[in-house]
């Protein structure tokens, strides 16, 4: 029965929250090893220690769950861009601030990012709607982000577009890739140390199209 007072409603709306976002936890994990078609959903049950009955309860089919998943992932890596990138920035402060995050969240969620790339190299079916109604005008605005400061004399002139091509994979590549990363390094797996090399290394390059204000 559904509680009037504010105090209870919470209460019995937190472990809806919280199983959802366990289940998406597993789920992130699991579908970046496996993919949509080899991922069962007793597979994700068994990750997030949750009955098969409550993940269908939430998610009706595998598919579903799969593009709640992806869609997570998909509003948190956008998310970056909205916080760190603005006109009204300055362009070396701003794309710093961006790839730190970009590079956190390559260290601290890899899974996601495989994810990502895995449903990108099975031909992308289940991000289409994603990447032409939401992706392409994400960047299309970052590009009037570039040519305002362009126009202000702080950026060199560059293609917005490549530009946000090469910053992307420059640093997914060191989730996607992280196993050759470490093997060239002699590790077992990348460290926050290495992480926090990468980005100072990919800003060294991306500063050569600042031009600092006199």
């Amino acid at each position: 029965m559904m509680r009037k007072n504010g105090n209870a409603e919470q209460t019995v709306g937190n472990p809806r929250k919280q199983n959802t976002s366990q289940i998406l936890d597993a789920a992130e994990k699991v579908f970046a090893v496996h993919g949509l078609n080899g991922t069962r959903i007793d597979d994700i049950a068994k990750a997030c220690a949750l009955p098969k009955a409550n993940i269908l309860y939430y998610f009706n089919t595998k598919e579903i769950l799969y593009q709640a998943t992806l869609g997570r992932f998909l509003d948190d890596w956008l998310g970056d861009a909205n916080v760190h990138l603005s006109a009204d920035m300055n362009p070396r402060e701003g794309l710093q601030s961006y790839i730190q995050a970009k590079m956190l969240f390559s260290r601290q969620r890899p899974e996601a990012s495989r994810l990502f790339m895995h449903e990108l190299l099975a031909g992308g079916e289940q991000i289409q709607f994603f990447l032409r109604e939401t992706l392409k005008p994400h960047v299309e605005h970052l590009a009037i982000i570039f040519a305002a400061w362009y126009e202000k004399g702080l950026i060199k002139k560059i293609d917005p577009f490549h530009f946000m091509f090469m910053l992307w994979a420059m640093t997914q590549s060191y989730a996607d890739m992280q196993v050759q990363f470490a093997a060239v390094l002699g590790k077992k797996r990348l460290t926050k140390h290495d992480f926090e090399a990468g980005a100072e290394t990919i800003m060294q390059l991306v500063a050569s199209i600042c031009i600092d204000a006199e």
